[in-house]
């Protein structure tokens, strides 16, 4: 293994590891769909990675990149979409029960609600763009293996990503018991949601 790669990976799980709005819509998803929500979650968000590596390898994120009137508009729609998840969270905190369950608590975010949730919030964020137009290249080979080199870091950190995510959903669900109680429920569907708020505030004002 290449030094290189050891520094990719190295770089990868900092990143990862982070909190962020990935992390939170995990937890959220997890709380609304149980296990699998969570998972579904976590699937989406790396799928969403692994297309922007795509993009990335395409030259498309570069012309993204470089308009400025689009890079904003997918800020911006990013933005809004962390905002109303959180608000939905802080709705069923108030109200207490989730925005997507009965009143008996049941599970009702479907697992393709959740995937798809998991990659629009990871397409809204053009950091994850950022971040694969300026990290990857420096370390996939140079010539006529860099598409493939592009493509393949993609699919590791994509591949890091859901293990880290798909474990806080498996973290999350195994404190099930502890959640179901309803004042520890709703503080923490209220947390989520003060978080996505945030995030999506910051992501909305911050520059590049």
């Amino acid at each position: 293994m290449s030094a290189s790669f050891l520094a990719f990976l190295g770089i990868s799980i900092l990143v990862i590891v982070t909190p962020g709005p990935d992390t939170a819509i995990t937890v959220r998803n997890t709380l609304l769909g149980g296990r699998e929500g969570g998972i579904a979650t976590a699937l989406g968000v790396s799928t969403g990675q692994m297309i922007w590596a795509m993009a990335t390898s395409l030259g498309l994120v570069a012309l993204l990149l470089a308009s400025e009137p689009v890079f904003q508009a997918v800020k911006l729609a990013g933005a809004a979409y962390l905002i109303w998840l959180g608000v939905q969270s802080l709705l069923g905190a108030w109200r207490g029960t989730a925005p997507d369950q009965s009143v008996a608590g049941s599970p009702r975010l479907a697992p393709v609600v959740a995937f798809r949730q998991g990659v629009i919030n990871d397409l809204g964020n053009p950091k994850m763009a950022v971040f694969f137009a300026s990290v990857l290249p420096q370390f996939a080979p140079e010539g006529q293996g860099m598409l493939s080199g592009l493509v393949a870091l993609g699919l590791v950190f994509s591949g890091l990503t859901f293990v880290w995510l798909a474990a806080y959903a498996a973290a999350v669900s195994a404190a099930g018991s502890l959640l179901k109680r309803s004042g520890i429920r709703r503080v923490i569907e209220a947390v989520t949601g003060t978080v996505l708020v945030a995030l999506g505030l910051r992501l909305a004002t911050e520059q590049r």
